[in-house]
């Protein structure tokens, strides 16, 4: 379970808590990388150094049971692998905890489900990297920029 702030279903300056959460980070060669989270009250796409600083602010003061950790899997490997049949969104009865997306869900030639594979925090599983959150913004926001999210003061 995954504190995470500015979220729209959140409540004030309450964290909502995620079983996990997607978002697209767009990293910037030449700027500032964005985060494009469909489920923020920040601005979008929103600075990912604001996203820090707000959304996912600091591990110092959570339960390290909720330390946060990401899987940062590039596009083309998502794209070309993710399959979700969505399972994981019915109840034992069939019924739909919540209604899904209009869109049809998304398979690839040979998987239809492997959602698991994508939110583990196993790094010998799925694709991408695993990276705890400090090491997350050490690398994709650099150590002076790490001061800043410290200062600050977080899952699917």
């Amino acid at each position: 379970m995954v504190p995470l702030w500015k979220q729209k279903s959140g409540r004030g300056d309450q964290p909502v808590i995620w079983d996990y959460h997607v978002v697209l980070l767009q990293v910037g060669l030449q700027s500032d990388s964005l985060v494009y989270d469909l489920d923020s009250e920040l601005p979008f796409p929103c600075s990912l150094q604001l996203y820090a600083d707000q959304a996912l602010r600091s591990d110092r003061n959570i339960r390290p049971a909720n330390h946060r950790k990401l899987r940062v899997v590039p596009a083309d490997s998502f794209l070309l692998n993710f399959a979700s049949d969505r399972s994981h969104m019915r109840n034992p009865d069939g019924t739909w905890k919540m209604p899904p997306p209009l869109y049809p869900p998304i398979h690839t030639a040979e998987c239809q489900m492997n959602l698991n594979d994508f939110i583990s925090m196993d790094p010998t599983v799925g694709w991408g990297a695993v990276f705890s959150l400090d090491h997350f913004l050490q690398r994709y926001l650099g150590n002076s920029s790490m001061l800043t999210v410290a200062s600050a003061a977080a899952s699917s």
